[in-house]
């Protein structure tokens, strides 16, 4: 059975919950760049990692377009792919980008790190901040009247009064309190 999106994503979401070092919260199915593309899997820790995933038989060319709207919203990126796909996958990703190859092996998924992540030079505070609901822009947009900006201006004057990583971080913060507020309405499982 040829490793695709689901089997990779299962394996990876297990391996995050096992790492020394866990995330604070794991987001799947992220919108950024003012919905423009999807993160797979974003980890947060002190800032937000999005992980994307190209299984065996989903086309990996698609990160060239996908890649410039996470360049944009993220200072840390891996690819998760296949072994079929690694020669495509060093030629397509930047040099920024971390690589992970899913591995099968003997009904499961392992990885094996090919490349580690560095510090993506590609991040824009505008499109990152656009990757923040409204309310949450206006909690680093304190004062009067910025309920009545539009959510643009609120992300220029976002980007116009922060440094990269303290946007970041702050980015990752207000994702994290997004997540604990959708938890905390989920429907009991009891």
């Amino acid at each position: 059975m040829e490793l695709n999106d689901s089997r990779i994503r299962e394996a990876l979401l297990r391996k995050l919950a096992r790492q020394k070092t866990q995330p604070r919260a794991v987001l799947e199915e992220l919108h950024v760049h003012n919905g423009r593309a999807i993160a797979d899997v974003v980890t947060l820790h002190a800032e937000a990692h999005c992980y994307e995933i190209k299984g065996a038989t989903d086309r990996i060319e698609r990160i060239t377009v996908q890649g410039t709207y996470y360049n944009a919203a993220f200072r840390r990126i891996t690819l998760v792919t296949t072994e079929s796909n690694l020669r495509q996958a060093w030629k397509l990703a930047p040099q920024f980008w971390g690589i992970l190859v899913a591995i099968e092996d003997e009904g499961s998924v392992r990885f094996r790190h090919v490349r580690a992540a560095k510090l993506n030079p590609k991040f824009e505070k505008l499109s990152a901040a656009m990757t923040l609901w409204k309310s949450e822009m206006l909690e680093l947009v304190p004062g009067p009247g910025a309920e009545r900006k539009p959510r643009r201006l609120l992300a220029e004057l976002i980007a116009e009064t922060r440094r990269e990583l303290e946007l970041s971080t702050s980015i990752c913060d207000l994702l994290l309190g997004r997540r604990l507020r959708a938890q905390s309405f989920a429907p009991s499982t009891m």
